[in-house]
């Protein structure tokens, strides 16, 4: 029997988010490509590999509610972090692995907001649904009282692979029969933050979008089209400084 894999990573996003990180490259795991997956005609069973810091809720409860109503045997192992709307998708698992140096976190749901006193009163009593709707995934997972829960969520818990475990949130910590070493850090190594690692991927598709040729050049190519082909480079330089020789050296 063959088995599928369904792979949350990245942010969690809607499906129009989606084709907005498709074109930039960023990662996203968004509710049609996991209904891809799920829905090819068979009930396989399912691994769902998790590592995500989470994202929108609403995408987040799809994706659990399809996992959930999933006909096959779903296991979800949790390679590094499952939190927010990824901890609750977490929850739709038959099986819920952890790897030993995993998170788990839960947390209330937030909103950026604006307007007025009354605009604010009424995002914080959705919020508060919202958060209610969640509530449900955790308790069906642990049994644990929906106020514990709640107050878990207010407490922003992050839980370790053992607290997971200990808690209900998880089934089983990863490797435990295995005698091999699993996992080895790199000293003096520091990631990117998320945020300049977007603003990068927006300032090489900028570039990229400024290599293309402009109709000028276009143009120029067609002239010289019989002369040794001057590099894009050079093709805009000649523009800037009004060459039309198009033998411009580079020194």
């Amino acid at each position: 029997m063959t088995m599928k894999t369904v792979k949350i990573t990245g942010d969690i996003v809607d499906n129009n988010t989606a084709r907005f990180y498709q074109w930039f490259g960023m990662d996203a795991t968004s509710p049609a490509t996991v209904d891809e997956i799920l829905n090819d005609g068979n009930t396989d069973p399912v691994e769902v590999i998790i590592n995500s810091g989470g994202g929108d809720v609403f995408a987040g409860s799809e994706i659990y509610s399809m996992l959930r109503n999933y006909a096959g045997n779903v296991t979800v192992n949790i390679m590094g972090i499952a939190a927010s709307a990824a901890s609750v998708i977490a929850m739709a698992g038959n099986t819920v692995n952890m790897s030993p140096t995993a998170q788990m976190m839960i947390h209330k749901a937030w909103s950026y907001q604006e307007g007025n006193a009354d605009d604010h009163n009424h995002e914080s009593q959705v919020l508060a649904s919202i958060d209610s709707s969640l509530v449900n995934a955790y308790v069906d997972k642990t049994g644990i009282d929906r106020n514990n829960i709640l107050q878990m969520m207010q407490n922003e818990t992050w839980m370790t692979a053992q607290d997971a475990v200990d808690k209900g949130f998880a089934d089983k910590i990863m490797f435990q029969d295995d005698k091999q070493l699993q996992i080895a850090n790199s000293l003096g190594h520091t990631l990117p933050k998320k945020d300049a690692v977007k603003k990068f991927m927006t300032m090489i598709a900028e570039f990229k979008d400024s290599e293309k040729p402009t109709p000028a050049i276009k143009n120029q190519i067609k002239d010289n089209k019989e002369k040794s082909t001057p590099s894009l480079r050079d093709q805009k330089l000649a523009i800037l400084f009004g060459k039309d020789d198009g033998n411009v050296n580079n020194n």
